[in-house]
This record gives structure tokens, sequence and C-alpha cells, in this order.
């Protein structure tokens, strides 16, 4: 129970020297209080014993100094020790940027490709705790969804309200990246990436892809280009008098542009035709940003008192009983 105790206060304890003249003072009063009687032989008061008033007659003044003992120990504010813990940990920031544009509500992704890239995203995040982690979405222009967080939870439920019809329609690709360098710019993290999701070609935005690649470089960020969508056409849901129906659209994807994007910045571009495949990417791309950071973690101490204190309060407890019952003065 005391083992790991420590003091705020050493300095106070000294205080429990004062023990040393009280008992010396107890001591003194009780010889000055009991005149002594001297008798040839003792042999005749050994059958009378002694009751017990007698065999506690001590006990009220020992009680009286642990409840002094303990006043002096709580005032020292005893404590648990500090704790330091050293441990590894993996700590990057990390922005993702997700195409939403129409064509993401291509159903050659099951059940489509922006709801499998939500849950593949959302899987990756859960499985980096210790990382800062932010959301560009872009379209026909960008937005930043969320800057970069340690709460996950919150970006979780960001991604789940991302929709195809949050921003113009459309494919700004250098206008998600330039966003998404935007937000990393300042960070002091020992790397700082760009996982960049489009299933297109540039068409929309005010940033050429390559001049945003470019501005990553500059501020030593790595960019990983996915491009999702299978080869040749993929059926795409329209809106017609008669309902939903679906057209069979070619897939097109630059990946010549994604590809540049990676080898500038120092990334990797990848293909990825289907849910399992994007998960493959993810999932790579993870084990590749794993970088060993030391990190102390220091332990608050606790504040001990409790039970000292609640051994002086029984202490003094007993004491007032023994004075109003046993040792109760006679009128």
């Amino acid at each position: 129970m005391f083992s790991d105790i420590t003091f705020s206060h050493k300095e106070y304890l000294w205080f429990l020297l004062i023990i040393v003249p009280l008992t010396v003072w107890y001591i003194y009063r009780l010889k000055k209080m009991h005149p002594a009687l001297h008798f040839s032989s003792s042999q005749a008061f050994r059958a009378i014993g002694s009751d017990l008033r007698v065999k506690l007659r001590h006990s009220v003044f020992v009680l009286r100094m642990i409840v002094v003992a303990c006043i002096v120990v709580i005032i020292a504010r005893p404590q648990s020790k500090n704790t330091w813990q050293t441990s590894s940990t993996e700590g990057i920031d990390i922005m993702l940027a997700m195409d939403i544009s129409g064509s993401m509500l291509a159903e050659d992704f099951k059940p489509n490709r922006l709801e499998a890239a939500k849950d593949v995203a959302i899987e990756f995040i859960s499985n980096r705790r210790s990382d800062r982690i932010g959301l560009v979405i872009f379209a026909g222009e960008s937005f930043t969804q969320c800057p970069l967080t340690t709460d996950h939870a919150v970006l979780i439920n960001l991604f789940k309200d991302i929709r195809s019809d949050l921003l113009s329609d459309g494919t700004a690709i250098g206008s998600g990246l330039a966003t998404s360098v935007n937000r990393l710019k300042e960070s002091n993290a020992v790397s700082k990436v760009i996982i960049l999701l489009t299933d297109g070609v540039n068409n929309r935005g005010s940033v050429a892809p390559l001049t945003a690649a470019e501005i990553s470089r500059t501020f030593g960020i790595r960019v990983y280009t996915i491009g999702v969508g299978r080869q040749g056409m993929a059926p795409y849901p329209v809106q017609t008098a008669f309902g939903t129906q679906y057209r069979d659209m070619e897939v097109k994807i630059d990946e010549e542009v994604l590809k540049q994007i990676a080898d500038i910045t120092g990334g990797k571009y990848y293909r990825a035709e289907d849910k399992e495949a994007l998960k493959a990417v993810y999932s790579e791309i993870d084990q590749l940003e794993k970088i060993k950071l030391q990190v102390t973690d220091y332990s608050k101490p606790e504040e001990r008192f409790f039970w000292f204190a609640l051994i002086a309060l029984l202490a003094l407890l007993l004491e007032l009983l023994l004075r109003l019952t046993i040792y109760k003065p006679m009128p």
C-alpha cells in the first residue's frame, strides 16, 4: 500500500520528532501523578490482578501520538512516485486527397468506387492510431473536409458523410493536391505524406497537377497516387425519366500524370481495379510509411494522503470513545 510513496515536502517529516518530547513529558507526568507506596512484599496483591482500565491506561496517549504522526505525514503530502516510460510509436502526418466527382459512382467497385474508397480509407485510418490524418475532397474544386487531427473518430464520421454532390463536378487533381500540400506545409512531422485517389483525368482547377507536385517536393511531402477503375468499360448510373439506368462508359485515368506526381515527390503510383486491390494498395502504403519514434510518457503523481487521514480519524474516534467510557473523569 505504501511502498511506492514519496513526499512532496519531505522537510515536514522532521516534525515527527515532536513525538519524542511528548512521550518524555507523558512519562514524567505519569510518575508525578502516581506517588509510590513501598511494601515489603507484593505477594498479597497478585491475586487481585488488573482490570481493563489498567491494561489500557496508555492507549489514549498512543492513539493521540498516532493522530499527530498521521497529520505530520499528511502535511508532507504523500504521493505516488512519478513514472517515466519510453515507448516506440509511428508518428506521421497524412493527408488523404479523395476524388468525389460523379464518375466515382461507377459500379465496377461494389457498391461503387466512392463507397469502396471510403470503406478502405476508414480501415486504413483505424490502423494508424499514432498519426495525424486529414482529409481533402476534390471534384471540379477542392475543399478541406478535415484538417490534420488525431481524433480519428471525428475524421471517420466526416468520411461517412462524403457524397459525390458536395462539390461541382469535374476532376481538379492539381487543386486537390495543392490544397493537401497547403495543409501539410507547416507540419513538423518527421514524415509528411499525401495519398491522392482519383478515377479520372485533370480537367478543372487553376493549378496544374505537376506544378502542385513540384510544390509538394519543395516542402518534403511524399505523394502516393492511386488510380481506381478497371480496364475498359465500367457501368455508370444515369438518371432518366424512367429512373436510374446504367450505361457502360470508358474508364479514363491519366496514369502518366499520376506516375509523374509520384516520381517527382518520391512516392509511388498504384492502379486498383477492384476493392480488394485497393485494400492491398493501402496495406502496402501502411507498411511503407512507418517511422519509429521514441516517445517518453510521463505519469502525473497521485496524492496518497487518504489512508493516513483515515487512520488519523479512526485513532481520534477511538481515543474519544475511551475518554467517554473507560476513562471518563469522575464528577
